[in-house]
This record gives structure tokens, sequence and C-alpha cells, in this order.
């Protein structure tokens, strides 16, 4: 059964359960000797409503999870499905197929046993939808009795439906942190399992990394060694892209603020932030075809030889023009935020335009500056589009731009899609490598609230 349906069924009933309730609230306004009632009618709306929604969409949640074994086992208690074999892949690939043909979905069909049980499946799931949809209806019309025999002058409908609101609020907040949770448990559980396997030493603080994800002899920790993908990371996504980053966001920032015409700043600030809305891996064919030939170019006009057209520098460069943005807009908003008292008290002391600006407008504005920068830091060390196609995938350990060098998250997604074993220690070691990134990204998070606080309160 398609979802659309079951949620088109509880709007609609929804809004007929509100209609009706508005409708009879108002007559207890009528009725009533002065005039008032506990609450509005618009609150008694809600209630009525939401008594009729909320069960009915949690009905069809539980229905969908179960209707699908109901149909399975109507279609293998028939006469059709006697002569399928008992187990295996030829009967699961049967099975899909042929519901897949009763879905109108598989144009291409490599057991003609399916057809058999296409019209079974159908049947079945016609079948157990309008059983889903009565009982839904069933649902409804109890929910709205129930809410209809609540509905009373003295009712409080409004501390009903705010109680509710709440609720929901608290459950949308534990999904966050449940999710949360369950990401940092995953993590730790796998990496465990890894250093089970390799050394954490060896992992931390070895200098060869090459994984082999369909070995399978002997673990050798050696080949485990993270240094060259944390130095990757680093040079490429803390280093070379804060470089371009951090002053053109800056003076961008400052240009928009206090030197820009108000109409300039309205049309070029939107087009500024366009950048952080382009996909990456646009940045990346940017990075492959148009940087990463040039920068090869002008390293051979330098006198090198036969420089590589993968580089860390290509990658750098790109990876911050695209977080400018983020620099951009979060030094902007502080900057804009800044009292203009603060501005006028230095201008009106004798103080330049341009010590204003360094010696009174940056300082106050830095809590919103720095938690700029950690987030453009953040959203680059985690980057993996313009890594791979600027940088490549080997992993060196070397100081020069002009080199091809990985990060960690570019050889996560290279161990994860892999042909290897999920139990195998390459394939583990994405999780050990996604362990040490989220530590990372959360001690930078953690350090710009610290200086956030510090600065914000010798400010406020």
């Amino acid at each position: 059964m398609s979802p659309v349906l079951p949620l088109l069924l509880a709007i609609g009933l929804g809004l007929a359960g509100w209609l009706v309730a508005r409708a009879r609230a108002w007559t207890f306004k009528r009725s009533a000797p002065d005039g008032r009632i506990a609450s509005l009618p618009t609150y008694h709306a809600w209630y009525a409503a939401l008594w009729i929604v909320v069960p009915v969409i949690l009905w069809f949640l539980i229905w969908n999870g179960i209707s699908g074994n109901l149909v399975l086992s109507h279609v293998l208690a028939s006469p059709e499905a006697q002569g399928l074999p008992d187990f295996g892949l030829r009967r699961d690939a049967i099975l899909i197929e042929a519901r897949n043909i009763a879905n109108g979905s598989n144009s291409q069909v490599l057991n003609d046993d399916a057809y058999a049980l296409a019209e079974r499946f159908r049947e079945a799931q016609s079948r157990y939808s309008i059983i889903g949809l009565v009982v839904g209806a069933i649902v409804a019309g109890a929910g709205a009795a129930w809410a209809f025999l609540r509905l009373k002058p003295d009712f409080a409908a409004r501390t009903k439906v705010e109680r509710l609101v709440m609720l929901a609020l608290l459950i949308a907040s534990l999904v966050a942190i449940l999710t949360t949770f369950g990401i940092v448990v995953t993590l730790v559980f796998e990496t465990v399992r890894f250093f089970g396997l390799v050394s954490p030493l060896d992992f931390l603080f070895g200098f060869q990394w090459n994984p082999d994800p369909m070995s399978t002899g002997a673990v050798e920790g050696d080949r485990y060694g993270a240094i060259p993908l944390f130095w990757g990371t680093l040079f490429i996504g803390a280093i070379i892209a804060m470089i371009v980053a951090i002053p053109l966001g800056m003076m961008s920032a400052i240009y928009l603020t206090q030197y820009a015409h108000p109409k300039l700043r309205a049309w070029v600030k939107p087009m500024l932030e366009i950048l952080a809305g382009v996909p990456t891996v646009v940045y990346g064919y940017f990075a492959a075809l148009t940087i990463a030939p040039a920068i090869r170019d002008f390293a051979v006009a330098l006198g090198y030889s036969n420089p590589s057209s993968e580089s860390a520098l290509a990658a750098g460069l790109v990876m911050g023009v695209m977080i400018i943005p983020f620099v951009s807009s979060m030094a902007d908003d502080s900057i804009a935020a800044v009292p203009q008292a603060m501005r006028d008290g230095s201008l009106a002391m004798g103080a330049t335009t341009n010590e204003t600006i360094r010696r009174v407008l940056v300082p106050a504005a830095l809590p919103g500056i720095v938690g700029g920068v950690m987030l453009a830091i953040s959203r680059a060390i985690g980057e993996t589009m313009i890594v791979v196609m600027a940088a490549s995938t080997a992993a060196n350990l070397s100081a020069n731009p002009l080199e091809s060098m990985t990060t960690v998250t570019v050889q996560i997604v290279a161990l994860l899609t892999g042909e290897g074993s999920f139990d195998h220690p390459a394939t583990l070691a994405a999780f050990a490598l996604g362990f040490v990134l989220f530590l990372v990204t959360l001690a930078l998070n953690f350090i710009a609230l610290r200086v956030v606080k510090r600065f914000r309160e010798a400010y406020e």
C-alpha cells in the first residue's frame, strides 16, 4: 500500500474532526452565561484533530511493518507456491521478482515462475490494504469519539494540546540525542574490534598506510600506520584551505560591513553565500580540470620534472574557496552585531576607520569569528570529493604541497566500498579512522565554545 493513501486519509479525517470540534466549541461559547469557555475553540479543534491523526499514523506505521509478512504468508500458502524451492537464493529471487511484477516495477523477469505468483501478491496486497484502511478508519473513529466526549465548556483543551506539543518536541530532541549516541556506540564498538587485531600504537603512530582488504593471512600491524592520513587531512583541510579561506573570508566580511554601499552589499553577500550551496563534486571537477593542471604547469615553470597533476595544493585551494562563506558569513554577522556605540566612541576619540576595525570591531566580534573558523575547519577536514578528484588516494607523508596526498575521509570511503569482508582489519580500520575524526571534530568544537565563552564574557 502506498504511504500517500494512509497519509491523505489521516489528514482528511483530522481536518474533518478539526472543523466539527471547532464548530462545537463555538456552540459552547455562545451558550455560556458570560460567553467565556476554558479554552479557545481553536484549541478544542486541535485537540480533536490530534486524537484522530496521531493514532491513525501510529496504526499505519505498525501495519506497514506487519502487513509485508502477512502478504508473504498468504502467497506461500497458495497452490502456486508449492513448487518453489524450500530455501536458497533462487526461491528468494522468484519471490522478489513476483512482488516487483505485482507492484509494476519490474520490466525484466529471469524466472517464469514469478508470473504465477504475481497475481497472488496483487490479491494479498489488495486484501491487506483494505484491511489496513478499514482498521485505520475504526481507529480514527475511536479517537474522535474519545476526544468529542471530553469536549466541554470547562475543558482545558489548551493545556492538553500544549503538553502534546511539548512531548513531540521532547521526542524530537531524544531522536537527535539517541542518534548521536548510537553513532558513538557503533564507532567505539568497531574501533575496539579493530584494536583487538591491530595495536593502537601501530595505528596512531605508524608511518606506513597500505592495508590489503583481500589478504587472508596474519594481520600486519605495520601496514596500518595512520600518520600519513592524519597529516594529509591536517595539511589540506586545516593549513592550505585555511590560508585561503580565513584572509579572504575576513576581508570580504570587513569590506561588506564597513565599506560597501548598502545596495552593493545586498547583491554581493547572497552571491558569496551561493558558494556554500555548490555541490562538492562541482568543486572537485573544477579542481581536477582547471586548478590542478594550472598548478602542474606552474611547477614545470619552476623547474620540477614530471610533476603530478594531482596535488595537495590543488585540493586545498579549491577547498579554501568552498569554505569562504562559512568564515565570511559568521564574521559578517558578528561584526554587524557589534553595538554602534562602540564604533562611534572609537571614531569620536580620533581613531581612524582602520584602527577602529582592528582594535574595536574585530576583538568585540572575535567569538563569532572563531566560531566561523572552527566550523570551516570541521567542514574542511570532513571533505571527500575534492580530495579524491584533485589530490588522489595516495597516503604520502610530505610537506611538499605539489605532491599527491589523501585524507582520512577518502580512505574511509575506499575501505568501506571495497570487496573485503566486514570483519577484515582493513574494513574495521575505517571505523577507527572515523572515531579519530569524530574526536578531532569534537575537540575543535570544544575549543571554539571555550574561546567564544571567554571573549563573550569580556565584551558583554
